[in-house]
Formats: structure tokens, sequence, C-alpha cells
């Protein structure tokens, strides 16, 4: 099943856990290897594998690394692409804040031909 935003955040959570179960079957393990092998409790296994909330985000990484399922998570969360004019202007620095909207009390004053900036 494809995850899309309409999804609760129950359906997305059982979801990942069935692809997880999935991952850990192919490679013919069993939640308590798999557990070992991530170094989280079998329990935590079986609740990362039904979608319960009550898992940290810490042990669902634990397993994906272990089922080497991490450099899959770049896609999740892509690097920002600055554009090169942004690039330019930061000259080789990392961004540190947005700069939110510069908006101007009152209506602005449209530009007329002939009109300095």
């Amino acid at each position: 099943m494809k995850i899309t935003a309409q999804m609760t955040d129950e359906a997305i959570l059982r979801e990942l856990g069935e692809r997880l179960s999935g991952a850990r079957l192919e490679r013919n393990l069993t939640q308590a290897a798999l557990a070992e092998q991530a170094g989280v409790s079998k329990r935590t296994m079986e609740r990362l594998e039904k979608g319960e909330v009550a898992t940290q985000l810490s042990g669902f990484l634990r397993v994906c690394r272990a089922l080497g399922l991490l450099d899959r998570f770049g896609t999740l969360v892509p690097e920002p692409d600055a554009s090169p004019i942004a690039q330019l202007k930061l000259a080789g620095r990392k961004r540190q804040r947005a700069s939110g909207k510069n908006v101007a009390p009152g209506e602005p004053k449209k530009w007329v031909w002939g009109e300095a900036l």
C-alpha cells in the first residue's frame, strides 16, 4: 500500500510495521534474532511490526539499521537544494535561519517607468 498524506497516523504506522515485518521475513530472521541484532527488546520489535504508537523512533532506526534500510532514509527527508543565486549569497556558509516574510505596513507602492529604485 502506498503511504499518502490522507492516511491517519495509525494507518501509516501499521503500514511501516508491515513493511518491517516483510523485510525481516525476506531475510529469514525471527523477531527475537532481529531484536538482538538491533539492540532492542523483542517486545519493541513486536510493537514496531504492529505499528503501535508506544514505540520510540530510536528503536525504529536501530531495526532499520540492522535490516540495512538506513540508506533509504535520504529519500524520506532529502537534503535541501539551494538555488545557484542562494548559493552565491551564502558563499559556502550553511543557512542558519529562515527570513520570514517581509511585509511592509499598508499597500505596496507600484513601480512606474522612469522612477528610480
